[in-house]
């Protein structure tokens, strides 16, 4: 089973008990457990971690959730033009296929259950076949993801900035550290 269907124990020590100040036998000792690195570095209410299912369809339906989404966050934020723009996710039970949305078919509408299927090849396998796949969006990602086991996502989209920043054809200036990432090592 792969890690994500696995589930998690949040520590691998045993408790250890705390002794009391009274040597009284008749008081109880406590047993203190030791915290997860994540809640080490919480204060008040701890942050949840990276979940763990307990199946690949589990896993499958947090994905499809999660990525219709992004969808709409997308499309709140204005990066639709048309039918351009994509975003794909590796399926979890089957790394060599990725999940997609269908062309025609805008972001702020997307469901779970409006995602499609693909492998490699740009044959559909799965999910909702009843809108054809965005042939470019295909290119683009599955180039992506067979060159990049390591990513299991990835979203090509035409923000109003983006498309402006490219119509004067200049490279990015390094203002900041996030600049950083087109420039070499």
């Amino acid at each position: 089973m792969a890690p994500s269907a696995t589930s998690a124990t949040t520590s691998t020590s045993t408790p250890q008990p705390i002794r009391s100040k009274a040597e009284d036998k008749d008081v109880l000792p406590v047993t203190k457990r030791e915290k997860t690195p994540l809640q080490a570095i919480s204060q008040g209410v701890c942050l949840p971690g990276i979940p763990t299912f307990p199946s690949f369809a589990a896993h499958r339906a947090h994905i499809l959730a999660h990525m219709a989404g992004a969808f709409r966050v997308f499309a709140r934020k204005g990066y639709t033009e048309g039918m351009s723009g994509h975003i794909s996710v590796r399926d979890p039970e089957n790394p060599h296929t990725f999940w997609t949305n269908p062309l025609a078919r805008h972001f702020a509408l997307l469901k779970p259950g409006d995602m499609i299927l693909v492998d490699y090849d740009g044959k559909a396998i799965g999910g909702n076949m009843s809108l054809p796949v965005n042939g470019a969006g295909f290119l683009i990602h599955s180039a992506l993801h067979k060159t990049r086991p390591d990513v299991n996502a990835a979203c090509h989209t035409h923000s109003p900035a983006g498309k402006a920043w490219s119509a004067f054809a200049r490279p990015l200036e390094m203002l900041n550290q996030d600049v950083c990432y087109f420039y070499g090592d």
